[in-house]
C-alpha cells in the first residue's frame, strides 16, 4: 500500500471562538467595546428598534418618540452604538438614517455560540 498525504483542515467556522481558543487581547478589547455599547437598556432597544424597522434601516426620527429621553440623549446612545460598530448612519437631507451592522451581530453571536461544546459534551 502506498501512503497518500491527506491535506491538513482548519477548524471549522462553525464553532464558537472561545470554544476553540481563548480571545486575543485586540479581540477582547473590540468585543468589549461592543457589548459595553449594548449594556445600557435605552441603547439596547435603539438597537432592537433600528434592527426590525421595516426596510432595516430608521430614522432617527422614528427612534426618538420610543423613549422618554430628549433628542440629544438619543443622539448620543446613537453615537456610542456607531463608535463601537455596531450601526451605521447616513444623513439624506434634514435626517439621519441609521442601520445594524450584521457582521458585527454575527461576530457577537458567534463568539457566545456554546453549540461546538454542547456537542462535544453530549458526545
Amino acid at each position: 500500500m502506498s501512503m497518500k498525504e491527506l491535506p491538513v483542515l482548519q477548524a471549522p467556522d462553525c464553532c464558537s471562538p472561545m470554544v476553540r481558543e481563548p480571545l486575543g487581547e485586540a479581540d477582547a478589547k473590540a468585543l468589549a467595546g461592543m457589548f459595553k455599547a449594548m449594556g445600557d437598556p435605552v441603547r439596547l432597544r435603539l438597537l432592537s428598534l433600528i434592527a426590525s424597522h421595516e426596510g432595516g434601516e430608521a430614522c432617527v426620527c422614528d427612534l426618538t418618540g420610543e423613549f422618554d429621553v430628549s433628542q440629544p440623549t438619543i443622539s448620543h446612545h446613537l453615537r456610542v452604538l456607531r463608535e463601537a460598530g455596531l450601526i451605521d448612519c447616513e444623513r439624506r437631507g434634514t435626517w439621519v438614517y441609521y442601520w445594524v451592522l450584521p457582521a458585527a451581530l454575527d461576530r457577537l453571536g458567534s463568539l457566545l455560540s456554546t453549540s461546538a461544546s454542547v456537542a462535544t459534551a453530549s458526545s
